[in-house]
């Protein structure tokens, strides 16, 4: 597998992740009793996001020092394409981890612990998948007409109405399942996953919303980690901007959660987006579509999504008064 990535890169990286998974996850992520305010999310939305721009800079000053202008800026725009293409396709994960804690009726200072492990999950099955995907397509490279047509698939089936599996939990196979083989108590025990009553391990809802959590970040991988692989199929690139992109995701949920059904558009959005990113993929060896051209057409699609869904909302509040 061809990289850009060199041990300096890599250690750097590794520390930068470290540093700030003790500073997010671990003392803001317990510190508030009531969960994370609006304000508090935002701020730590905007850290992350400074945090990814300052990372594609000292990329792009690394590369250009060690391997030409050319290569750094192809690979830094490699870098913000994908990272903004994955928060993109993460706010339709949001939405469904607010199904999921309503349905458990999980409070917000205990969604905070469900996340702190989910993100931390997601960190390790993401990494798995990504070198397993880039080996795969160093092997295989038809395998990227495969990723194409799945998310040519994917995108097609969200726009239709019903496509995002939005539905509530409690038609999900897996949790009546799960509901099943496990001794599971009728309401939450504080942060605790489990219980024993008279000797006996009971496990709690928390622990299943933990496991759904998990699941469902597996199931949105299955169309991210194809989609970066589009822009770039450099693993260095492809692990940085999907990672920096998830640990960010726990301060988006809190910064969304209050006002998502203002966003009922942008799975839309998100499904042109995948079309276009699988169309790209399937004409590889036709037309090489620049990562600029796919930059600016990820972020006019999300921006032009967003400005109809607020001038919908608009009309939706006018009509009302």
């Amino acid at each position: 597998m061809q990289t850009v990535g060199t041990p300096l890169l890599w250690g750097a990286f590794v520390v930068v992740i470290l540093v700030m998974l003790v500073l997010d996850l671990c003392l803001q992520g317990r510190r508030s009793q009531r969960g994370m305010t609006f304000k508090q999310a935002a701020i730590w939305s905007l850290v992350w996001v400074l945090l990814s721009l300052a990372f594609s800079a000292a990329l792009w000053g690394y590369l250009r020092m060690h391997a030409g202008a050319e290569v750094a800026s192809a690979q830094t725009l490699s870098f913000l394409t994908g990272y903004l293409l994955e928060k993109a396709l993460a706010v339709d994960n949001v939405f469904v981890w607010l199904m999921l804690f309503s349905y458990f009726a999980v409070p917000p200072a205990l969604q905070q612990r469900v996340l702190v492990y989910g993100v931390l999950g997601a960190i390790i099955l993401r990494t798995a998948m990504i070198f397993a995907g880039s080996w795969l397509v160093s092997e295989f490279s038809w395998v990227l007409y495969l990723f194409g047509a799945l998310l040519v698939i994917t995108g097609i089936k969200m726009a239709l109405p019903g496509g995002s599996d939005h539905s509530s939990p409690s038609d999900k196979p897996l949790i009546r399942w799960l509901r099943r083989r496990l001794r599971v108590t009728d309401t939450l025990e504080g942060e605790r996953f489990f219980v024993y009553r008279q000797g006996v391990r009971y496990t709690t809802p928390l622990f299943l919303a933990l496991i759904m959590v998990e699941l469902s970040d597996v199931i949105f991988a299955v169309d991210s980690i194809p989609a970066i692989f589009a822009v770039t199929t450099d693993p260095f690139i492809v692990l940085t901007s999907n990672l920096f992109a998830i640990l960010g995701l726990r301060a988006m949920y809190f910064m969304l959660s209050g006002i998502a059904k203002r966003f009922s558009l942008l799975k839309y959005g998100l499904a042109v987006i995948l079309v276009f990113i699988g169309i790209k993929m399937l004409l590889l060896d036709l037309w090489h579509i620049p990562t600029a051209l796919s930059l600016l057409v990820i972020a006019g699609v999300l921006l032009v999504t967003l400005a109809i869904n607020h001038w919908k909302n608009r009309r939706t509040e006018q009509n009302f008064q």
